[in-house]
Protein backbone atom coordinates (compact mmCIF):
# COMPACT_ATOMS: atom_id res chain seq x y z
CA UNK A 1 0.00 0.00 0.00
CA UNK A 2 1.41 3.61 -0.69
CA UNK A 3 0.56 7.13 -0.06
CA UNK A 4 -0.12 9.44 -3.13
CA UNK A 5 0.93 12.87 -2.43
CA UNK A 6 -0.04 15.34 -5.68
CA UNK A 7 0.94 19.19 -5.25
CA UNK A 8 -0.37 21.48 -7.32
CA UNK A 9 0.02 19.45 -10.47
CA UNK A 10 -1.32 20.53 -13.85
CA UNK A 11 -1.49 18.77 -17.31
CA UNK A 12 -2.41 20.25 -20.77
CA UNK A 13 -3.62 17.12 -23.18
CA UNK A 14 -4.35 18.90 -26.58
CA UNK A 15 -6.74 21.66 -25.56
CA UNK A 16 -7.70 20.33 -22.19
CA UNK A 17 -5.94 21.67 -19.28
CA UNK A 18 -6.17 20.29 -15.74
CA UNK A 19 -6.17 23.27 -13.40
CA UNK A 20 -3.60 22.78 -10.33
CA UNK A 21 -4.41 19.43 -8.03
CA UNK A 22 -3.41 19.55 -4.31
CA UNK A 23 -4.61 16.51 -2.97
CA UNK A 24 -3.64 13.42 -0.84
CA UNK A 25 -4.61 9.80 -1.52
CA UNK A 26 -4.55 8.21 2.00
CA UNK A 27 -2.80 4.55 2.19
CA UNK A 28 -5.04 1.68 1.60
CA UNK A 29 -7.95 3.39 0.63
CA UNK A 30 -10.83 3.29 -2.17
CA UNK A 31 -10.57 6.78 -3.47
CA UNK A 32 -12.99 8.26 -5.83
CA UNK A 33 -12.89 10.48 -8.57
CA UNK A 34 -16.30 11.45 -10.18
CA UNK A 35 -17.24 13.89 -13.29
CA UNK A 36 -18.50 14.06 -16.06
CA UNK A 37 -17.02 13.05 -18.99
CA UNK A 38 -13.82 15.25 -20.16
CA UNK A 39 -13.84 17.05 -16.48
CA UNK A 40 -10.13 15.75 -16.47
CA UNK A 41 -10.69 12.53 -13.99
CA UNK A 42 -8.82 10.12 -16.64
CA UNK A 43 -6.61 12.74 -17.31
CA UNK A 44 -5.71 12.67 -13.66
CA UNK A 45 -5.63 8.97 -13.35
CA UNK A 46 -3.11 8.13 -16.74
CA UNK A 47 -0.91 10.85 -15.26
CA UNK A 48 -0.40 9.20 -11.65
CA UNK A 49 0.28 5.90 -13.35
CA UNK A 50 3.26 7.77 -15.45
CA UNK A 51 1.99 7.75 -18.90
CA UNK A 52 2.66 11.49 -18.93
CA UNK A 53 4.32 13.91 -17.81
CA UNK A 54 2.86 16.96 -16.16
CA UNK A 55 3.24 20.71 -16.84
CA UNK A 56 4.27 21.84 -13.51
CA UNK A 57 3.87 20.30 -9.50
CA UNK A 58 4.56 16.91 -8.69
CA UNK A 59 3.43 13.60 -7.64
CA UNK A 60 4.96 12.06 -4.43
CA UNK A 61 4.52 7.88 -3.91
CA UNK A 62 5.55 7.60 -0.17
CA UNK A 63 7.70 10.77 -0.03
CA UNK A 64 9.49 10.15 -3.11
CA UNK A 65 8.45 11.86 -6.13
CA UNK A 66 7.55 10.08 -9.08
CA UNK A 67 6.88 12.15 -11.26
CA UNK A 68 10.10 11.62 -14.07
CA UNK A 69 10.13 7.64 -13.03
CA UNK A 70 8.67 5.00 -15.97
CA UNK A 71 5.29 3.37 -15.15
CA UNK A 72 6.60 0.08 -15.21
CA UNK A 73 8.62 1.17 -12.08
CA UNK A 74 5.90 2.64 -10.38
CA UNK A 75 4.29 -0.98 -8.88
CA UNK A 76 0.69 0.28 -10.42
CA UNK A 77 -1.75 -1.89 -11.85
CA UNK A 78 -4.34 -0.12 -14.29
CA UNK A 79 -7.81 -1.35 -15.45
CA UNK A 80 -9.32 0.34 -18.45
CA UNK A 81 -13.08 0.22 -19.59
CA UNK A 82 -12.02 -1.44 -22.81
CA UNK A 83 -9.77 -3.89 -20.69
CA UNK A 84 -7.12 -4.14 -23.47
CA UNK A 85 -6.81 -7.83 -23.20
CA UNK A 86 -4.31 -9.08 -25.94
CA UNK A 87 -6.31 -11.30 -28.19
CA UNK A 88 -3.66 -13.86 -28.83
CA UNK A 89 -3.38 -15.15 -25.51
CA UNK A 90 -5.51 -17.35 -23.19
CA UNK A 91 -6.74 -15.77 -20.34
CA UNK A 92 -4.24 -17.29 -18.10
CA UNK A 93 -1.65 -15.93 -20.53
CA UNK A 94 -2.60 -12.36 -19.87
CA UNK A 95 -2.84 -12.31 -15.97
CA UNK A 96 0.80 -13.76 -15.83
CA UNK A 97 2.14 -11.37 -18.77
CA UNK A 98 3.58 -8.96 -16.49
CA UNK A 99 4.79 -11.35 -14.28
CA UNK A 100 6.79 -12.52 -17.62
CA UNK A 101 7.59 -9.00 -18.32
CA UNK A 102 9.61 -9.30 -14.97
CA UNK A 103 11.47 -12.18 -15.57
CA UNK A 104 9.45 -14.88 -13.18
CA UNK A 105 9.73 -18.44 -13.88
CA UNK A 106 7.02 -20.24 -15.51
CA UNK A 107 6.00 -22.04 -11.85
CA UNK A 108 5.67 -18.55 -10.40
CA UNK A 109 3.20 -16.95 -13.75
CA UNK A 110 1.11 -20.21 -13.06
CA UNK A 111 0.67 -20.30 -9.44
CA UNK A 112 -0.43 -16.55 -9.22
CA UNK A 113 -2.53 -16.87 -12.49
CA UNK A 114 -4.40 -19.96 -10.87
CA UNK A 115 -4.74 -17.95 -7.58
CA UNK A 116 -6.20 -14.87 -9.16
CA UNK A 117 -8.51 -17.31 -11.44
CA UNK A 118 -9.90 -18.92 -8.21
CA UNK A 119 -10.00 -15.50 -6.38
CA UNK A 120 -12.66 -14.06 -9.46
CA UNK A 121 -14.00 -17.51 -10.13
CA UNK A 122 -12.60 -17.31 -13.79
CA UNK A 123 -10.54 -20.41 -13.42
CA UNK A 124 -13.17 -22.18 -15.89
CA UNK A 125 -12.57 -19.92 -18.86
CA UNK A 126 -8.46 -20.52 -18.23
CA UNK A 127 -7.50 -21.78 -21.85
CA UNK A 128 -10.17 -19.42 -23.58
CA UNK A 129 -9.14 -16.29 -25.40
CA UNK A 130 -10.38 -12.68 -24.91
CA UNK A 131 -12.77 -12.68 -28.25
CA UNK A 132 -15.14 -15.32 -26.73
CA UNK A 133 -15.59 -13.87 -23.47
CA UNK A 134 -18.63 -12.00 -21.74
CA UNK A 135 -17.93 -8.42 -20.62
CA UNK A 136 -17.97 -9.37 -16.93
CA UNK A 137 -15.22 -12.22 -18.01
CA UNK A 138 -13.11 -10.00 -20.09
CA UNK A 139 -13.20 -7.23 -16.79
CA UNK A 140 -12.17 -10.19 -14.42
CA UNK A 141 -9.50 -10.91 -16.43
CA UNK A 142 -8.00 -7.26 -16.63
CA UNK A 143 -8.56 -6.87 -12.61
CA UNK A 144 -6.63 -10.23 -12.20
CA UNK A 145 -3.75 -9.19 -14.86
CA UNK A 146 -3.51 -6.09 -13.14
CA UNK A 147 -3.32 -6.98 -9.78
CA UNK A 148 -0.43 -10.44 -10.66
CA UNK A 149 2.01 -8.22 -10.23
CA UNK A 150 0.89 -7.15 -6.61
CA UNK A 151 0.85 -3.53 -7.34
CA UNK A 152 1.01 -1.17 -4.57
CA UNK A 153 -1.82 0.77 -6.11
CA UNK A 154 -4.51 -0.35 -8.65
CA UNK A 155 -6.16 2.27 -10.91
CA UNK A 156 -9.60 1.91 -12.38
CA UNK A 157 -10.60 3.71 -15.42
CA UNK A 158 -14.57 3.77 -15.46
CA UNK A 159 -14.10 -0.14 -15.05
CA UNK A 160 -18.07 -0.94 -15.17
CA UNK A 161 -19.91 1.45 -17.56
CA UNK A 162 -19.98 -0.78 -20.50
CA UNK A 163 -21.63 -3.89 -17.97
CA UNK A 164 -25.28 -4.52 -17.49
CA UNK A 165 -26.50 -3.53 -14.07
CA UNK A 166 -26.62 -7.35 -12.85
CA UNK A 167 -23.01 -7.56 -14.14
CA UNK A 168 -21.44 -4.29 -12.36
CA UNK A 169 -22.98 -5.19 -9.19
CA UNK A 170 -21.49 -8.49 -9.04
CA UNK A 171 -18.19 -7.24 -10.05
CA UNK A 172 -18.67 -4.14 -7.21
CA UNK A 173 -18.36 -7.24 -4.64
CA UNK A 174 -15.29 -8.47 -6.66
CA UNK A 175 -13.59 -5.21 -5.96
CA UNK A 176 -14.59 -5.14 -2.48
CA UNK A 177 -13.20 -8.85 -1.87
CA UNK A 178 -9.44 -8.09 -3.94
CA UNK A 179 -9.45 -4.78 -1.82
CA UNK A 180 -9.78 -7.37 1.35
CA UNK A 181 -7.47 -9.77 -0.10
CA UNK A 182 -5.13 -7.15 -1.50
CA UNK A 183 -5.07 -4.45 0.90
CA UNK A 184 -3.43 -2.15 -2.14
CA UNK A 185 -4.31 1.40 -2.35
CA UNK A 186 -7.44 2.07 -4.96
CA UNK A 187 -8.58 4.88 -7.22
CA UNK A 188 -11.21 4.69 -9.29
CA UNK A 189 -12.73 6.94 -12.17
CA UNK A 190 -16.65 7.13 -12.67
CA UNK A 191 -19.77 9.07 -13.33
CA UNK A 192 -21.92 6.73 -11.54
CA UNK A 193 -22.90 8.68 -8.06
CA UNK A 194 -24.08 5.48 -6.15
CA UNK A 195 -20.76 3.49 -7.72
CA UNK A 196 -18.89 5.99 -5.91
CA UNK A 197 -20.85 6.06 -3.10
CA UNK A 198 -20.72 2.17 -2.68
CA UNK A 199 -17.28 1.76 -3.06
CA UNK A 200 -15.23 4.39 -1.97
CA UNK A 201 -14.05 5.67 1.16
CA UNK A 202 -13.53 9.08 0.29
CA UNK A 203 -14.66 10.85 -3.10
CA UNK A 204 -13.15 13.49 -5.37
CA UNK A 205 -15.45 15.93 -7.72
CA UNK A 206 -13.69 17.16 -10.70
CA UNK A 207 -15.33 19.51 -12.86
CA UNK A 208 -13.93 21.23 -15.96
CA UNK A 209 -10.76 20.38 -15.28
CA UNK A 210 -10.94 21.50 -11.19
CA UNK A 211 -10.77 19.66 -8.33
CA UNK A 212 -13.75 21.18 -6.67
CA UNK A 213 -14.15 19.14 -3.60
CA UNK A 214 -13.01 15.53 -1.53
CA UNK A 215 -16.26 14.54 0.70
CA UNK A 216 -16.73 11.38 2.25
CA UNK A 217 -18.46 9.15 0.30
CA UNK A 218 -21.19 8.39 3.21
CA UNK A 219 -22.02 12.18 2.92
CA UNK A 220 -21.58 12.50 -0.95
CA UNK A 221 -25.62 13.63 -0.78
CA UNK A 222 -25.92 15.13 2.26
CA UNK A 223 -22.93 17.37 2.41
CA UNK A 224 -23.38 21.45 1.72
CA UNK A 225 -21.65 22.76 -1.58
CA UNK A 226 -21.06 25.12 -4.22
CA UNK A 227 -23.99 25.99 -6.52
CA UNK A 228 -21.88 24.66 -9.36
CA UNK A 229 -21.41 21.20 -7.40
CA UNK A 230 -25.45 20.83 -6.51
CA UNK A 231 -26.34 21.13 -9.91
CA UNK A 232 -24.15 18.57 -11.11
CA UNK A 233 -25.34 16.13 -8.18
CA UNK A 234 -29.09 17.01 -9.15
CA UNK A 235 -29.90 18.29 -5.60
CA UNK A 236 -32.64 20.88 -5.50
CA UNK A 237 -32.26 24.28 -3.80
Amino acid sequence: MSTIQINDFTVTRGTFHLKPVSLTIRNGEIFVLLGQTGSGKTVLLEAISGMFHGDSGNILYDGTDITRISPEMRKIGLVYQSHALFPHMKVWENIAYGLKMRGASKEEQLQTADHLMELLSITHIKNQYPGVLSGGESQRTALARALAIKPDTLLLDEPFSALDQATRQKLYEEILKIHEHYPCTIIMVTHNFQEAMLLGNRIGIILGGELKVVTKASDLMTGSYSDEIEAFLGKDK
